[in-house]
């Protein structure tokens, strides 16, 4: 499938100061490329040194080591993009995990629950509540929460506190784009379907039986590519949005609109 060359994208955002968590791959990293091609001054936040300059490298941006779950770390992060661009714009919350130690609740184990829950779920509080202050004092930015399709659909083959953590930010990333609507500032939340993605694709090589369960329920027939997850964020961050807040973004393939799919 096609996608837009860095040529062929509008600059929505130039001068913008958008931070990136858990850039240094997967959907993070194609959200670093395409932001970047539209102009804005990207923040590579990674606890992987060498993913994390190497993305910043690429995109002519700033690489910053944070652990998302330590908020003196979280805190730091957005200073320093504030410190070398003068503004944070644009916070595309979306560092998270997804061990094969979290599984049916029958079988996961409390430090395994908890681990999880403070990858994704903490991990967007602190950086909504570091960011926030920025935003408000701009009267503007544009807040993008990484949640899931599974957040709003159950699934047999579970992944216990995955899914919980992806419910807890759909909700809270409502919560917050009504609080600060009126302030310029708009919290929404991402929610993609399977997503072709070096974590996806380590968890359905251990269980491809898995991975063939899911498929069959996507209406286009395959996994998402990380570029087209980017996309529905550069549009997000951009005005093209500026109505939209509050909002499960769904950018599934269908799935959560599917009862039946096609032969």
């Amino acid at each position: 499938m096609p996608h837009p060359t860095d040529e062929a994208v509008c600059r929505r955002l130039p001068g913008r100061t958008a931070v990136i968590t858990g850039a240094g791959s997967g959907i993070g990293l194609a959200t670093a490329r395409r932001l970047a091609s539209e102009g804005a001054n990207v923040v590579c936040a990674d606890i992987d040194e060498t993913a994390g300059k190497a993305a910043a490298a690429e995109t002519g941006g700033l690489y910053v080591k944070a652990d998302v779950t330590d908020a003196d770390q979280v805190e730091a992060m957005f200073q320093a993009a504030h410190d070398t661009y003068g503004s944070v714009d644009i916070a595309f919350n979306n560092a998270g995990v997804s061990p094969p130690d979290d599984d049916s609740i029958l079988t996961t184990g409390i430090d395994a629950w908890r681990r999880v829950q403070e990858v994704n779920l903490t991990s967007v509080y602190l950086c909504c509540k570091a960011v926030l202050p920025y935003m408000r004092r701009q009267r503007r930015g544009s807040i993008i929460n990484t949640a899931s399709f599974v957040a709003v659909m159950g699934a047999a083959t579970s992944q216990i506190s995955y899914t919980a953590s992806k419910g807890g930010v759909l909700a809270m990333s409502r919560e917050l784009g009504v609080q600060f609507a009126r302030e310029g500032i708009r919290v929404n939340a991402l929610c993609p379907g399977p997503v072709d993605t070096p974590l996806l694709r380590e968890l359905f090589a251990k269980d491809p039986e898995r991975a063939a369960r899911r498929l069959v329920h996507i209406p286009l027939g395959r996994f998402a590519e990380a570029s087209e997850i980017a996309a529905a964020v550069a549009f997000l961050a951009s005005d093209d949005s500026s109505f939209i807040t509050g909002s499960e973004f769904l950018v599934d393939g269908g799935i959560s609109g599917a009862y039946v799919t096609p032969l």
